[in-house]
C-alpha cells in the first residue's frame, strides 16, 4: 500500500467572534503545506489549559508556526507591557512556547513565519523589539492597512543572505526581495539561532539552528503569500516537506 502522507500541525489563534470563541488559521498557510510541502495540514487548537506537547508530537511529523495579528506577550522575554490596543493571545503563547521547545528537543521539523519567527526567538531565549520603526536607523516594516492585499503583500525590501545558515543552502541567491508586514522584530538573537538573512537596516529576517536535531527554519516575511510564484518560497516549503517526510519515515 502507498505510504500515507505525513501530518503537519498548525497551532491556531484564539479569537472571540461576537460572543463565541473560535480557533483560527489563515487558509494561506494551510495551502502551501498541502501543495508545497506535500503534507496534510491539521489544526492544533489553542486551548486552556494547553494540549500537552507530547500528545501533539505523538501524531505529527512537522509543525508550522504562522503569522498572526497578535504579538508574543512581552512578559515572556522581560519586555515592557504592551501598549493599549495591541492584540495579545495568551492561549496561543501557552500552546506554542512549550510546543516549540519540545519539537526542537525531539527533532521534529519546524517552520516558523512572522509571529512564529518571533515565537522561536523567544522560546530559545531571545528578546524582541516591540516597535522597530521607532528605533533610530530602522525603517518602517509595517504594511499599509488601508491598501488592498496585493499592495500589503507586495515587494517591500531586499534581504541579504548570510553564509553558514540553512537559507544559503536553499537558494543560490545572495539577495532577493520580500514582503514586509510586521511591527516587531528581533532585539537579542537567541544564542542557539543563526541569522540567515537581514534587511538593509539590520533587521534580522531569517534564522536557522545549526545545532538542531532536525529542520528548524524561520522567516520574518510571508513566504506563504503566492508561494508558488517565488523560487525562494517554493524552496522553503519543498525543503520543509522533505524534512517532514524523512521524520515521518523514522517515526
Amino acid at each position: 500500500m502507498p505510504a500515507r502522507p505525513p501530518l503537519v500541525g498548525i497551532p491556531c489563534d484564539f479569537r472571540m467572534v461576537g460572543k463565541h470563541p473560535f480557533q483560527q488559521v489563515g487558509e494561506k498557510y494551510v495551502l502551501p503545506i498541502r501543495d508545497g510541502a506535500g503534507a496534510v495540514p491539521v489544526l492544533i487548537p489553542a486551548l486552556d489549559p494547553a494540549i500537552p506537547p507530547a500528545d501533539i508530537l505523538a501524531h505529527v511529523s512537522g509543525l508550522l508556526f504562522t503569522g498572526s495579528p497578535s504579538n508574543v506577550a512581552p512578559k515572556l522575554y522581560g519586555g515592557e507591557p504592551p501598549r493599549e490596543g495591541e492584540l495579545q493571545d495568551a492561549r496561543r503563547d501557552a500552546t506554542t512556547m512549550a510546543l516549540l521547545r519540545a519539537a526542537i528537543e525531539n527533532g521534529v521539523p519546524v517552520l516558523c513565519v512572522c509571529r512564529g519567527f518571533q515565537e522561536l526567538n523567544v522560546a530559545c531565549g531571545g528578546t524582541l523589539h516591540q516597535h522597530i520603526h521607532e528605533i533610530e536607523g530602522r525603517v518602517d516594516h509595517r504594511e499599509d492597512l488601508s491598501a488592498d492585499l496585493e499592495v500589503q503583500y507586495g515587494p517591500a525590501h531586499v534581504v541579504h543572505v548570510a553564509p553558514g545558515g540553512l537559507l544559503s543552502k536553499l537558494t543560490a541567491e545572495t539577495t532577493f526581495t520580500v514582503n514586509s508586514l510586521h511591527s516587531q522584530g528581533v532585539a537579542a538573537l537567541a544564542p542557539s539561532l543563526h541569522a540567515d538573512a537581514a534587511a538593509p537596516d539590520g533587521t534580522i529576517e531569517a534564522v536557522s539552528m545549526p545545532g538542531a536535531k532536525g529542520f528548524v527554519f524561520a522567516v520574518q516575511w510571508h513566504p506563504e503569500w503566492r508561494w508558488a510564484e517565488s523560487p525562494v518560497s517554493r524552496a522553503i516549503f519543498s525543503a520543509f516537506g522533505a524534512a517532514v517526510r524523512d521524520y515521518c519515515g523514522r517515526m
